[in-house]
């Protein structure tokens, strides 16, 4: 096997992007027969042939033309189209030769080109293993193609698979394993989006070479979008750029960008940042099937009453990332309290405050096996084609689950969590994915993901003590809301109704009095309103559960400033007995 064949058989190539170059060491070394390409694969591929002059392909193109130059037998298959091949001679050469092989004269010709895979692969394997000459070594490469290779090799327990599926994972487990197909330059290509959507017999085979297809990077995209401005077919609204467009479609794939570019030549209409950032959404959230909710915001830190640690913390985060210091930040940041003290707004606020999308995981779990990690395979890729991006996992301790699993998932719990775990760990994606687990009950959240590495960075809000805290934070919601208030000082009040306001709880009782002014027809809030909504505003009876999440945020907290003053004093020991008695009359274990 000459090298040049793999990937140099045209001197003007500069360079292989990482996934193609992995690709060619590992079928130069002959390690392996079997290959599965997961990821970006409905995407055309770039291929640098001069200094940031770029040709397009689809997978299949990109892998017999620019890695194996078209030559020797390249064959096709999916389930739709049964067997084709790159090459017109290459056909003809393989139905002239086929035939030999047949059991029969009555074999039906069809069941050569079949979309069978229990009739055409045998007969595919015998001709590529004809193709072998003891004399002159071998004859040249051979290799099969198989796309959508989640409809023949599914996964799910190998008891469960129709006959043909089981013919297909035992057929492959054999040629990855078979010293003839390595002699004989033999090799099969699995083409398939999401790698757990592959029988765990062959992801998990040592003898299985899996590699990931990214997304394309700003250069990338930057190169496609200069050659269609070349062609004529970019309309861009004066003052955005190709450059500047490249920067802000993170997450786009170079499809995504032809259809949005064709789509704006169609109708003759530029393409605006607006435009651009509507149309990002939509199709990131409808690649992620709904998994992924892009979360907007139009408020930033100073949108925050109280909670002057945390807001710190996050101000000099900011900081970092606009003086392009990623590496300093924390994998992910843990933020505990009880429920009212606005966690959710406070993750949305510092997304505001440092400009990068922010999305919201929504239910990836379903009840068919093997689905719920596919969808999570789904998200997780999209997220890193959209970094930097900020990601919020709400309610962390129900969503996220644990090792134990749960009974009778057949392990896809442990399985999800061991997936996200890892991802949470990849060390090379810090200041690039930003974790945010918001929960109630830091508790109930295993040490696996609270460890250094993962959400690191732990922080907790609780319910405003002072008068001065309950002022500022009523002033805050007044202008978060808008509120047109006449002629009164809310300290009067809050000293008459002297409740522990949660920042939910002062905001439902601000809209329930501008409720008041609406049904006496006015636009603004008289003392008289607020009074009667503060008189008739009823705290939460579930003082327990409150205290018990007070007391576990506390726990959570690495530094005391972030602390109430009630319980600055208390013993470490003495939280923990109060956790486990609180706990204890709630009925919990």
């Amino acid at each position: 096997m000459s090298d040049q064949y793999i990937y140099n058989y045209d001197d003007k190539i500069k360079v292989l992007p990482a996934w193609a170059e992995e690709l060619a060491n590992k079928y130069r070394s002959k390690t392996a027969n079997l290959y599965i390409l997961h990821g970006n694969i409905r995407d055309f591929l770039p291929h640098e042939r001069k200094e940031g002059e770029f040709a397009f392909k689809r997978v299949q193109d990109y892998i017999s033309e620019i890695l194996f130059g078209n030559r020797e037998i390249i064959a096709y298959y999916d389930r739709s189209k049964g067997i084709t091949f790159c090459e017109q001679h290459m056909e003809q050469r393989y139905l002239a030769e086929v035939p030999k092989f047949a059991v029969s004269a009555d074999v039906d010709k069809g069941d050569y080109l079949s979309n069978d895979p229990e009739k055409c692969f045998p007969y595919l394997e015998k001709y590529f293993l004809s193709q072998i000459s003891e004399e002159k070594r071998v004859k040249g490469r051979k290799v099969l193609i198989i796309d959508f290779a989640e409809h023949i090799v599914p996964a799910g327990e190998l008891t469960r698979l129709s006959d043909t599926n089981t013919f297909c994972v035992v057929t492959f487990s054999r040629w990855a394993t078979d010293p003839i197909f390595s002699y004989g330059d033999i090799s099969i290509i699995l083409l398939t989006e999401n790698l757990s959507d592959i029988s765990t017999r062959l992801t998990g085979s040592p003898w299985t070479v899996k590699i990931n297809v990214p997304f394309p990077d700003a250069k990338i995209r930057e190169s496609y979008l200069n050659s269609r401005e070349k062609s004529g077919k970019l309309l861009l609204e004066n003052g955005l750029t190709p450059e500047r467009l490249a920067t802000i479609t993170s997450g786009l794939n170079l499809m995504n960008l032809n259809l949005l570019a064709s789509e704006s030549y169609e109708n003759d209409k530029p393409i605006s940042l607006e435009f651009m950032r509507q149309k990002k959404k939509e199709i990131i959230e409808n690649g992620a099937a709904g998994l992924l909710e892009f979360m907007e915001t139009s408020y930033d830190l100073s949108h925050v009453s109280g909670h002057d640690f945390v807001k710190k913390r996050f101000k000099n985060a900011a900081r970092a990332i606009k003086k392009g210091r990623p590496d300093v930040l924390p994998m992910g940041y843990l933020i505990a309290g009880p429920v009212g003290t606005g966690k959710s707004f406070m993750v949305n606020a510092f997304a505001g405050e440092i400009g990068i999308p922010m999305v919201k995981f929504r239910n990836f779990r379903t009840k068919w096996q093997g689905e719920t990690e596919s969808n999570l395979e789904r998200v997780l890729n999209i997220l890193v084609a959209m970094a930097p991006v900020g990601v919020m996992i709400d309610e962390a301790d129900a969503f996220l689950g644990d090792r134990m699993g749960g009974e009778g998932d057949s392990g896809t719990s442990n399985r999800v969590f061991a997936q996200i775990a890892s991802f949470m760990g990849n060390t090379e994606y810090r200041g690039k994915i930003i974790w945010f687990l918001i929960t109630c009950r830091p508790d109930l959240i295993p040490i696996d993901l609270k460890r250094q590495g993962r959400a690191e960075e732990h922080l907790a809000l609780f319910y405003p003590e002072t008068k001065r805290d309950r002022e500022d934070l009523y002033n805050t919601l007044v202008r978060k809301l808008d509120l047109d208030i006449r002629n009164f000082s809310i300290a009067d009040l809050f000293k008459k109704y002297d409740y522990e306001y949660s920042g939910a709880d002062l905001e439902a009782v601000l809209v329930r009095a501008k409720l008041l002014a609406a049904m006496a027809d006015r636009v603004f809030i008289k003392r008289e309103d607020m009074e009667e909504a503060m008189s008739d505003f009823i705290p939460s009876a579930n003082t327990n559960e409150v205290e018990l999440q007070n007391l576990v945020a506390v726990l959570e907290c690495t530094s005391k400033e972030m602390i109430p003053s009630r319980f600055q004093k208390m013993q470490r020991n003495k939280i923990m007995n109060d956790i486990q008695e609180l706990k204890a009359l709630l009925g919990e274990r």
